[in-house]
Formats: structure tokens, C-alpha cells, sequence
């Protein structure tokens, strides 16, 4: 909650105002019953009219002032609420960007997104609520009371009992409901989960005709969040039952006795009426609180799920004294293991223990599992080793600024992602300041000029969302061509290749030699083809080294490379080693 608060900030004044505000409306508010029984009684019954004028003028000027001060106060609330909310989203947002890999890993995609819509929205509401009636009805519920007992001390007891009951009834309704909203948000992330992941793959689902699998898939999420809400609203529903039970209740009661303190003299028509005017007063204060509790009952499981995300700290920090410059692209990996998770039996690598010269090309390969993409994500620090350590240019990767070194090892990762915007733009993600000769250039290296001059804008074509409107092949060459424009130490290719025909990855591989012969390149492919000009190959299999040898002493060697070199060559396609 403290957290979630701090998010205040700058629009602390507007919460401030808005609960000072309130407080005026409500005095005015509960002196207006109190001037109704000064104009019945000492006006009105007596025939002073002068007494109801001045009186009756007093309480214009006081309910225009109430008008006033609560159309500011609700003003000043829609301000802080709406402020709260928008720190929340920059706040999660920005966390989520410090994140490391491990990090996102603990969190859904439709999670994320959730908390950022609907929590965050719950907690909007919640917030305004709280600051506009969670002031006014006590206020209002103390005062009206405080009234009544300088009206009559006997019949304010019958609000007593009014109000023990009502706290009883919706103490055990709000309980309940509490479990069910904290289910309630989890199927919410369900239900985004399956819309999210049927649009992203909508083109699979209409290839495999899997549409009415897909609704049915969604109609039980659906279905499961509705009965959830309808037991959660349908326990919520007894508020105003319980709420009218008391009101009647003190109504009859006030009635009743009332009269017979009239007939005997003990009470005035006055007082009855303002005593009438702050019984319901009381009892309508009674359910705002009701209100304020199911919104709060219902925020406090969105609150639980924001702070999740506040809270969590990423898993790769950079030292106190980062070194600031990468000398060269050597890479050394001393004996390194890595899993995804700590506590893991199986780790992802075991043992690698390579060392790779600066301007050297390698190749990886290796059956699926086999950890080639778990290799290069160590070069970035995309995760840490649990044992050993991984060097690039001579240095412990963990000593280096993460953002210096990400720009020195550039990434072309297994799954590419293109952004809304033009080429230029995309282009640009590598280096913002690259100029059009420049962003040319470098698409000359990954020979994606060819499709983007035939292009009815050129550069300044626009790219969908996803990069919907270029192909496989085209997307992996513009996400090469951004890569380069990195001018990296190291550039790495996770299976970046496997879009484009062998021509074209060949047309690649001379433009690298020859283009950025400096540079350490590490590609990662399952064609021999696209690795067997490479210096040396890493076979890698179950996260051990196989062999790391040139391609002329595999093929005589290592049975792994031998086996994927015979099928490729057979076959005449390519070879995905079994788990």
C-alpha cells in the first residue's frame, strides 16, 4: 500500500485540497437540518417571519457554498486519482525496463498488461472514492450522530443497533468477497492470455481451422470469470437489503417514539424533523461506507498484484564502479554453468569452456535444447552464470556498464520483432544518431536493399505492428541491418539466417567478411551451410561441448557434425538434432 501511495507525488496538494474541501461541504451539509428546526419552530409555528427570511437566506448561501466546495473537491479528486494512476503506469513501466530475462520470466505477458489496465484502474476509483467519501461519511456519520444526541440522547440509541448490525452484515460480506476478487484478477489474466495469444497467432488458427476451438478455449475463460464476478456481486448485493432493513428500522422507531415525546412535550416538530433529516443523513453516510469498503475490498487484490511489480528488483545490477569500455571482442567462457532457474536439477549448460579470438567468425550448432541461445544470451548478460564466468575483451561481463555493454555486443535474437514506424525508424533502434547513408550502408551488408528500393516509399516505408507487412526473410535482414548499425565488437545471429535462401545468407556472410572484418561474429544456425565458412564450429549437445573445431576436421572427427553434414547433404534440407 505504502508503495503503491508514494506514486502520489506531485499531485499530493490535489488529495490534500479535495479532503479539506469535503470536510466544508460536509459541515454545511450537517448545519442545514439544525437551521430547518431554528425556522419550524421559532419562524414558522410562531408566525416571525423575519426569523424564517434570515434563516431561510442563510441556508441558500450554505447550500450554494456546499455546491462549491464539492464541485472543486471532486475536481481535485479526479486530479489525484487520475495522477496516481498515470505515476502507476510510468512507474511499472520503467521498472519492467530494468528487468533482466529471469525477471520477466516471473511475470505473463497478459499479467503484466492486466495490472497496468484494470488494477490500475481499480485503484484509480478506489483512490477517488476514498479521498471523496471515505472523508465525508465519517464526517458525516460523526457529526449527524453528535446531532441526534443533542437532539434527543434517548432515540439515538435506536442508531446504535442500526449500526451494529450493519457492521456485522457487511464485515462478513466484505471477508468473503476478498477471497473471490483475488481470484477474480487471476482470470482476468487468464482471459488476456487467450485473447493475446489468438490474435498474435490468428494467421495459425485459420491455417489449422481452429476457430471453434479457440471460442471454446475463450467461452470457459469467460465463464469461469463470470461465475466468479456473479458469486463475488450477488454476496455484494446484500448491502442494500441490510442497509434498508436499517433504515426502516430507525425510521419506525423515530416514528413512534418520537410522536409520543411530541404528544408529551418533550420534543418539538423541529427537532423531529432535523432528527429525521440526520437519521437518514446517518444511515446513507452508513452505506457510502458499505461503498468505500467493496471498492477498497476489491483494490486491495489489485494493490497486492501493482506492488508485485513495484517491488521487484532486477536480478542484473551493474557494480558500484562499472567499467565504462569494451577493449576488444575476445570472448571467454572459464568453465561455466547455467540454469534458469536456481534450483533447477538440469542446467541449461554445463562446463563450457571456449575462448574465442577478437574478429573471429564461429559457428554454433547443435539439436534443439542442445543451449545454443543459451550461450550467446550469457555474451550480453541477458542472465548470469550460476558458476564460472563469461569475459568479453578480457573482462568479467558482470564488471561492465550493462548498457555499454549491449552496445558492443549486438543482438539479432532467435525471434525477431520489427516495431510501428518507418524503416528509417526501425533501422534507427541501433543507433538513433546513424545517418540515411549510413542506415543504407548497413543494409547493403544484410542485402535488405534489394526488396526495400522495389518498395513504394523506400526507406520511408511504414512498417505495421510486428512487421506484419514484410515477410520472414525481409524482418530477419532489416533486424541484421539494425544490428550493424550498432558498429559492435561482437555481433551475434541466433538462427537469424533461416528466413532467407542460401544465396542470400551467403551474400551475408562475404558482406560481413568483408564489411566488419574486426568484428567477432557468432552465428548461430541449423544449415551447415550458413557455418562451414566460419573459422571454427561449436557443436554443442544437451549443454556440453561436443567439439569446437573448423569444418574440415569435424567432418573427419566428430560424429554429431558428420551426421548433421550427411543429412543436410542427402536431404538436401535441414537437420534439428532430437532433444
Amino acid at each position: 500500500m505504502r508503495k503503491v501511495l508514494q506514486q502520489l507525488k506531485q499531485y499530493k496538494r490535489e488529495t490534500f485540497l479535495c479532503i479539506g474541501l469535503t470536510a466544508l461541504e460536509v459541515i454545511m451539509e450537517i448545519l442545514m437540518p439544525f437551521i430547518t428546526a431554528i425556522i419550524i419552530d421559532q419562524g414558522l409555528e410562531v408566525g416571525n417571519l423575519s426569523v424564517v427570511y434570515r434563516y431561510g437566506g442563510l441556508m441558500v448561501i450554505m447550500a450554494f457554498l456546499s455546491l462549491i466546495f464539492g464541485a472543486f473537491a471532486g475536481r481535485n479528486a479526479a486530479g489525484a486519482s487520475s495522477g496516481l494512476a498515470a505515476n502507476l503506469r510510468e512507474s511499472i513501466y520503467a521498472n519492467i525496463q530494468t528487468f533482466s530475462f529471469s525477471n520477466i520470466d516471473k511475470f505473463s505477458v497478459p499479467g503484466l498488461v492486466t495490472r497496468m489496465t484494470t488494477d490500475i484502474t481499480n485503484v484509480q476509483n478506489a483512490f477517488m472514492m476514498v479521498i471523496r467519501v471515505a472523508v465525508r461519511a465519517p464526517m458525516n456519520f460523526v457529526f449527524s450522530f453528535a446531532m441526534c444526541m443533542v437532539i434527543s440522547p434517548r432515540l439515538s440509541s435506536m442508531f446504535l443497533i442500526a449500526v451494529v448490525f450493519l457492521v456485522i452484515v457487511i464485515g462478513t460480506i466484505m471477508v468473503i468477497t476478498l477471497r473471490i476478487f483475488n481470484q477474480v484478477f487471476r482470470r482476468y489474466d487468464d482471459l488476456n492470455a487467450s485473447v493475446q495469444e489468438n490474435v498474435t497467432a490468428i494467421r495459425v488458427v485459420k491455417a489449422f481451422v481452429r476457430e471453434k476451438y479457440e471460442n471454446e478455449k475463450f467461452a470457459k475463460a469467460s465463464k469461469m470469470l463470470y461465475d466468479l464476478s456473479v458469486k463475488a456481486e450477488g454476496l455484494l448485493a446484500f448491502n442494500n437489503p441490510a442497509m434498508m432493513v436499517a433504515v426502516y428500522f430507525c425510521i419506525i422507531s423515530v416514528s413512534w417514539f418520537g410522536a409520543q415525546f411530541i404528544v408529551g412535550g418533550s420534543m418539538t416538530t423541529g427537532d423531529l424533523t432535523s432528527l429525521f433529516s440526520y437519521i437518514m443523513s446517518l444511515l446513507m453516510s452508513l452505506m457510502m461506507l458499505s461503498m468505500v469498503v467493496v471498492m477498497i475490498s476489491m483494490s486491495l487484490a489489485s494493490i497486492r498484484r501493482i506492488s508485485e511489480v513495484l517491488n521487484e528488483k532486477p536480478d542484473l545490477t551493474d557494480p558500484e564502479n562499472p567499467i565504462m569500455e569494451v577493449p576488444d571482442g575476445r570472448i571467454d567462457f572459464n568453465h561455466v554453468n547455467f540454469s534458469y532457474k536456481q534450483d533447477s536439477e538440469k542446467s541449461a549448460l554445463s562446463d563450457i569452456d571456449i575462448h574465442i579470438k577478437s574478429g573471429e567468425t564461429i559457428g554454433v550448432i547443435g539439436g534443439t535444447g542442445s543451449g545454443k541461445s543459451s550461450l550467446v544470451n550469457l555474451i550480453c548478460r541477458l542472465y548470469d552464470v550460476n558458476d564460472g564466468s563469461v569475459c568479453v575483451g578480457g573482462i568479467d561481463v558482470r564488471n561492465y556498464d550493462t548498457e555499454v555493454l549491449r552496445n558492443q555486443v549486438s543482438v539479432v535474437l532467435q525471434k525477431n520483432t520489427l516495431f510501428s514506424g518507418s524503416i528509417l525508424d526501425n533501422l534507427r533502434w541501433g543507433n538513433p544518431d546513424a545517418t540515411d547513408e549510413e542506415c543504407v550502408e548497413a543494409c547493403k551488408a544484410a542485402c535488405a536493399d534489394e526488396f526495400i528500393d522495389r518498395m513504394p516509399d523506400g526507406y520511408y516505408t511504414r512498417i505495421e505492428r510486428g512487421g506484419s507487412n514484410v515477410s520472414g526473410g525481409q524482418k530477419q535482414r532489416l533486424c541484421i541491418a539494425r544490428a550493424l548499425l550498432k558498429k559492435p565488437k561482437v555481433l551475434i545471429l541466433d538462427d537469424s539466417t533461416s528466413a532467407v535462401d542460401t544465396a542470400t545468407d551467403a551474400k551475408i556472410r562475404d558482406a560481413f567478411a568483408k564489411q566488419i572484418p574486426g568484428t567477432t561474429k557468432l552465428i548461430i544456425a541449423q544449415r551447415i551451410s550458413s557455418v562451414q565458412s566460419a573459422d571454427r564450429i561449436l557443436v554443442l549437445d544437451d549443454g556440453r561441448v561436443d567439439a569446437f573445431d573448423s569444418h574440415e576436421n569435424l567432418l573427419k572427427t566428430n560424429a554429431i557434425y558428420q551426421e548433421i553434414y550427411n543429412s543436410q547433404i542427402e536431404g538436401g534440407g535441414d537437420f534439428d538434432m532430437p532433444a
